[in-house]
Parts: structure tokens; C-alpha cells; sequence
């Protein structure tokens, strides 16, 4: 029972059974031992598999902001320039700068891939429903602006062409906005106050998503509380200077537009048509008050950066695998030690070489075999618990736990065939001295 196959022969089912019930046999033994040599093993696996979840979904998350800002879209946003900003700050001064109407209609008489043009301006002010008030953007924009920014009403309806062109005061509500200002009842076809002016409620819609990649003010504004109305209503109430009053001065802003958004018919030519969308902004400016984004630019840029990260991440965690195929490798150089009387009388009673390197190689395998399940399992659970108890996105691609088992289960094949080398290379009379 000790000794190996015949010469000559191929290892047979039996064998390798046996051999298999042997090395749990001697690491059940010292199983505490065990137990800490492969928890390297589970920690490298459960870190490859829990770091590629959570990359997975914050990469996963950002692309989809990026999608719902249409990957076929160019924005345009008016931004005011550093010099006016700084004079603004110490004096009574009127600005203009940003998008204009005229801007627009160059864009598409010149570029014919253009297909739709979305104008907007923005306008910062309270939103009253008796005692309740809510500091919002209120954004005055076209009926079609659902769709080219991949906007869902939740109830209700959004304004129409002809409440455009005749510029009605309906709007449509952000929902968490909608809870502040009516939080026991429902908005839809009650009134919302803006200055002088009542507004009819029509419709709730999604909060706006936030444009990745962009700067903190971008982020607050896209965070904001959001009221659309027409871009006609926007206009006729509220004019195109703005005044911002302080102690001792006021700031006057005239800005025909706030934000622009064009979709371009093909996909492949979206950073073509950006580039010259470019050129006809900067051909009559003399300072620099727009700013062009391209979500699909930020899409790519996203993959790539998801790429990047998968890489750091799981060099991080092979690291931790390399560290526990270390230490199952001196477990089982300890182990060598601790059982040469034993190689002794096994080569004594006829094992071969060959019969003690499979039997060390086997319990190496079922040592991060064991820690590569359990680090397997540990990874899967870490993303639920993430998910449920921090509120944020993970996602467990089918392939990180086969390949991180794959990988535990060959560190630990490797590391182990030094130690099962040097146990066969004994000389069995010196085993057999050895107390």
C-alpha cells in the first residue's frame, strides 16, 4: 500500500485515488496548519474577484452616464472666461459671452451630418408651492429634448410643440423636486410659482445624469434641481440679461444660450463633425466662452481607463497570490523535514521517485485547490455585501472566479514542486537515520 506502481506502468484510477485520500489524510493531521498556510491563497482569490467586481460596476456606471448623454451627441455649453470673472468680482460690470442663436444656425447650415440642434438656457432661481421652496435650475429648452438626451417622463407628459410656440407657463418637474414641493400630494396639474410668475405642473422626469470626467460646477449643476419649461416661455419671462445682485454691486450676464446639444446622423463622424464644430466657434471669437464635450471621446476614454484599471487591479492581487504560493512552499519544505523517516521507509518498501513527487504535488494542489474554493466563495459574497450595506455597484464578470481559481490552483501546482523534488531526491538510508 505504500509502495507505487509497477515499473513501467501508468498511474491507474486506484492509485491516484489512494494517493489523493493519503494527502488528506496527512493534512487533515495538521489542519490548523493547513488552514493558515492557504488562507494566502483565499485572500489573493477573494481580492482578485471582489477589486474586478467593484471596478467592473464603477466602470459599468460611468459608461452608462455616458450612453444616456448619447454617444452620437456633441454638447455645447456656454463658459464664462477667467478675465470676465475676475472683473465681475470687483465692480458693477455687464457680460456677454457663450452660445447664441447664430452659432447654431452656422453649425447647421455648414455641417450637413447634423440632424438635430437642442438649445437650451439655464436660469437659476426659487421655486415656491405656498411654503415650500426649492432653489433649482430652471431649464427653458424644445419638446424633442427627451430624446436626444435619453430623458423618461415618470408621470405625466412633457410640454408640447404648439405650448412652445405659444409660450405657455407649463413645466415639468424633477421628481425628488417634486417630493419637497408637494410631499403630501400629487403635482400633476397644480402650479408652481417662480418669481410673479405660476407655472403649470405637466409632467415628472429622471433627475439628469452627471457628465463624467467633468469639472466640480459641471457636476453640482447636473446634480441640481431641475424645472423645464419652453425655450420661447424661458425667453419671454425671463429675457436674455441676467442680474445677479451683491452688497454694493450687482452682476448683469447676457447669454442667449446656456447649452447646446447636436446629434450627428453617423456615429463614425461625431469626432470629425466636434473638431469642425470647433473651428466654427472659434472663427469670430476672440476669448474662449464655450466648452465642447463628446461622450463618445468620454466613452472611449472610459474603456480605456476600465482596461488600465482590470490591469493595477489584479497585479495587486496576484501579488497576494504570489504571496501564498510563498508560504505554501515553506509549509511544505517544513513538511519534507518533519516527514523524511517517512520518505525513508517508502522508498524502503519499494516508491519510486516518481510515487513521492505525485504524493507532495498532490497535497500542494489540494491545499490551493481548498483556499482557491473558499477564496472563490469569499469573493462572490464581498460584492453583495458592497452592494447592499454601501449602495454601490458591482458587477461579477462570469470569467474573474474561473480565472482566479485557475490561477490559485497553478501558484500553488508550481510552488509545491520544489519541496516534492527535494523529498524524492532523499537517499533512503539517510531517511531511514534520520529521527
Amino acid at each position: 500500500m505504500l509502495g507505487g506502481p509497477g515499473r513501467g506502468t501508468r498511474i491507474s484510477l486506484s492509485y491516484f485515488t489512494r494517493t489523493v485520500r493519503l494527502g488528506f489524510r496527512s493534512l487533515w493531521m495538521h489542519r490548523l496548519r493547513s488552514f493558515l498556510t492557504v488562507l494566502g491563497i483565499v485572500f489573493g482569490v477573494a481580492s482578485v474577484i471582489a477589486m474586478l467586481a467593484v471596478g467592473e460596476g464603477a466602470s459599468h456606471e460611468a459608461q452608462e452616464q455616458i450612453r444616456r448623454l448619447g454617444s452620437s451627441n456633441i454638447i455645447l455649453r456656454s463658459l464664462k472666461p477667467p478675465e470676465e470673472e475676475k472683473a465681475s468680482t470687483s465692480r458693477s460690470y455687464v457680460s456677454e459671452y457663450g452660445l447664441t442663436y447664430a452659432d447654431l444656425e452656422r453649425i447647421r447650415a455648414t455641417i450637413p451630418g447634423v440632424t438635430v440642434v437642442v438649445p437650451a438656457r439655464v436660469i437659476r432661481q426659487y421655486v415656491w408651492h405656498i411654503a415650500h421652496r426649492v432653489d433649482c435650475d430652471i431649464l427653458g429648452t424644445v419638446p424633442w429634448y427627451l430624446e436626444m438626451h435619453h430623458a423618461r417622463v415618470v408621470a405625466g407628459r412633457y410640454f408640447t410643440t404648439s405650448e412652445m410656440a405659444a409660450s405657455q407657463n407649463v413645466c415639468v418637474l424633477d421628481a425628488p423636486m417634486a417630493e419637497i414641493l408637494f410631499p403630501l400630494d400629487s403635482p400633476l396639474g397644480r402650479s408652481v410659482r417662480v418669481g410673479s410668475d405660476y407655472y403649470r405642473v405637466i409632467g415628472l422626469m429622471e433627475p439628469e445624469v452627471q457628465t463624467p470626467n467633468g469639472n466640480a460646477a459641471q457636476n453640482e449643476a447636473a446634480a441640481a434641481y431641475r424645472m423645464y419649461i419652453p425655450l420661447t416661455t424661458a425667453k419671454n419671462r425671463f429675457g436674455e440679461v441676467l442680474l445677479k445682485r451683491r452688497t454694493g454691486s450687482f452682476e448683469a450676464e447676457k447669454v442667449e444660450l446656456h447649452e447646446a446639444t447636436v446629434k450627428v446622423a453617423r456615429q463614425e463622424e461625431v469626432i470629425e463633425t466636434a473638431a469642425i464644430v470647433g473651428d466654427i466657434l472659434d472663427r469670430d471669437r476672440k476669448k474662449k466662452d464655450y466648452e465642447l464635450v463628446v461622450p463618445l471621446e468620454l466613452l472611449r476614454q472610459a474603456e480605456r481607463t476600465k482596461q488600465i484599471f482590470n490591469v493595477v487591479l489584479g497585479s495587486i492581487a496576484a501579488i497576494s497570490l504570489l504571496v501564498g504560493g510563498i508560504g505554501i512552499m515553506n509549509i511544505m519544505l517544513a513538511t519534507v523535514t518533519e516527514r523524511t523517516r517517512e520518505i525513508g521507509i517508502r522508498r524502503a518498501l519499494g516508491a519510486k521517485r516518481r510515487d513521492i513527487v505525485v504524493q507532495f504535488v498532490i497535497e500542494t494542489v489540494i491545499l490551493s485547490c481548498s483556499g482557491g474554493l473558499i477564496g472563490v466563495a469569499l469573493g462572490i459574497g464581498i460584492p453583495f455585501a458592497i452592494r447592499r450595506f454601501a449602495d454601490m455597484v458591482t458587477i461579477i464578470t462570469p470569467w474573474s472566479p474561473v480565472i482566479a481559481f485557475s490561477i490559485s490552483a497553478l501558484v500553488g501546482t508550481v510552488f509545491g514542486i520544489y519541496p516534492a523534488l527535494r523529498a524524492a531526491r532523499m537517499d533512503p538510508v539517510e531517511a531511514l537515520r534520520h529521527e
